[in-house]
């Protein structure tokens, strides 16, 4: 009897089963790609004029885009922190001013109107006529400055000596009076010039610097200055020359009163 073959028959079942079907991954995409658009559409109606106008230049002529980006790859950033447009247009964003920029103008405002009031009694008192020309009164980036600046002979301190002299005391009673008005802090600073001291070994130029500040600062607070508002006081010796290319020039000995923009 000849052999006889086993045929089997397999039957598959038509159909995608379950989870291994992939139309669940074409309705993501679908998602995200809307997402993604609904994103990009908030975020370009929440642009100022400016970027608009860079996106609006970008879609009505991609190749000059591209060619203005290439030459300044930086333009971007230049056009979110305020530079210029690198289209030309010469637009400009405008950056929102923060808080501190404000307070530091508001205090230079005030500072100026100190510098005025102090300028006006120094030289409306007979008293200080043979002073006003050692004090110089300036706002700078730092604060309102206000430096006594010795002359030839002694005109604040007497010579190698923290002692003030008496005309001194009445303008740094001045002084601290309009200071003491305001809730700015203040740093009082001593400095010297290059010639060492002389009279005692123990005792040099850096205590001196020191002595002179502290010296002031005692008269201020006692006659208006709120002892809180000195957060403060340094003695430079003669490492902070003002005259650098003259470093024994009389005006390098001096003590600098700097209200700051920061409250006491």
């Amino acid at each position: 009897m000849a052999d006889q073959r086993i045929i089997k028959i397999v039957r598959k079942k038509s159909g995608h089963g379950g989870h291994h079907g992939g139309s669940w991954k074409v309705a993501y995409a679908d998602f995200v790609t809307a997402m993604m658009a609904f994103f990009m559409v908030m975020w370009i109606l929440g642009l100022d004029q400016p970027n608009k106008a860079m996106i609006q230049d970008y879609f009505n002529d991609p190749s000059r885009f591209m060619r203005e980006y290439s030459k300044d790859p930086a333009g971007f950033v230049k056009l979110y922190r305020g530079g210029k447009n690198p289209f030309g247009k010469g637009q400009q964003v405008q950056k929102k001013p923060d808080a501190q920029a404000f307070i530091s103008e508001a205090s230079r405002k005030k500072f100026e109107e100190t510098r005025e009031s102090i300028q006006k009694a120094i030289n409306a008192n007979p008293d200080f006529r043979y002073l006003k020309k050692y004090v110089e009164i300036t706002v700078t980036e730092n604060g309102l400055k206000i430096e006594l600046l010795e002359g030839k002979d002694s005109v604040f301190f007497r010579t190698g000596s923290a002692q003030i002299e008496p005309r001194a005391v009445r303008l740094l009673a001045l002084v601290a009076r309009e200071l003491g008005a305001l809730p700015n802090a203040v740093v009082v600073e001593g400095h010297t010039d290059v010639r060492p001291y002389r009279g005692r070994t123990d005792y040099t130029n850096w205590e001196l610097s020191a002595d002179r500040a502290n010296a002031a600062r005692r008269v201020m607070e006692a006659s208006g200055l709120d002892r809180r508002q000195v957060v403060e006081v340094r003695g430079y010796a003669e490492k902070k020359l003002r005259k650098p290319g003259q470093p024994t020039h009389f005006s390098n000995r001096r003590v600098s009163i700097l209200v700051t923009y920061s409250k006491a």
